[in-house]
């Protein structure tokens, strides 16, 4: 049950990726708007952009709840993934089935309390942060771990404030965490605004 709970968060987060850069943001097309295969999700998301850009990551839609339309197309979204998804993973594995239901009631907690409490985004998920504020918002598609954008040269980092202590979001020991972002920028380096200037 465990291998299949990690699994499933690893899944998540490929998800997560995945649908905030596909379905949420929608795919460029020349000399025509954005295509997003559920538009009304993708008008959701740039109206959370505009307001985060013009209340410095601010999102008060959290504060007034489902009265908020964005808030409720949010839950929505994430109901709709658990409905989909679990039974699918039932089947293969009960961790992967449970890691949807963890994932996505993960992904609301954070996504809200980032733009609740910036000063905690900017520690706690500083590549979203960076998705948000950053010049460029076309990249750092995930929220709750770095991983895929790590995985897929999508981790855009502004600032060494906005650097995380390591690829994996977590807290770790000091030694296990340079240890462990050497490694992985070794294999997959995360872009940077400006180069970074060796210490």
């Amino acid at each position: 049950m465990i291998k299949g709970f990690v699994a499933g968060l690893i899944v998540a987060n490929g998800f997560e990726w995945l649908a905030h850069k596909y379905v949420l943001h929608g795919t460029h097309r020349a000399g025509k708007p954005r295509f997003s295969p559920v538009p009304d999700s993708m008008k959701s998301h740039w109206e959370h952009h505009r307001e985060v850009r013009k209340t410095d990551f601010s999102d008060y839609g959290y504060v007034e709840g489902v009265r908020n339309w964005r808030t409720r197309n949010e839950i929505m979204s994430l109901g709709v993934t658990v409905v989909v998804f679990a039974p699918l993973f039932y089947p293969i594995s009960k961790g992967m089935s449970l890691a949807v239901f963890y994932s996505a009631a993960n992904y609301y907690y954070v996504h809200r309390r980032a733009h609740l409490e910036p000063e905690w985004a900017k520690r706690k998920i500083p590549w979203h942060y960076d998705h948000h504020m950053n010049s460029n918002q076309d990249a750092n598609w995930c929220v709750t771990k770095p991983w895929f954008d790590y995985l897929l040269g999508t981790r855009v980092i502004s600032s060494v404030e906005l650097e995380e202590q390591n690829p994996l979001g977590v807290t770790l020991p000091k030694t296990v965490s340079i240890w462990l972002t050497k490694t992985v920028n070794s294999y997959f380096p995360a872009t940077w605004v400006k180069p970074r200037l060796s210490v």
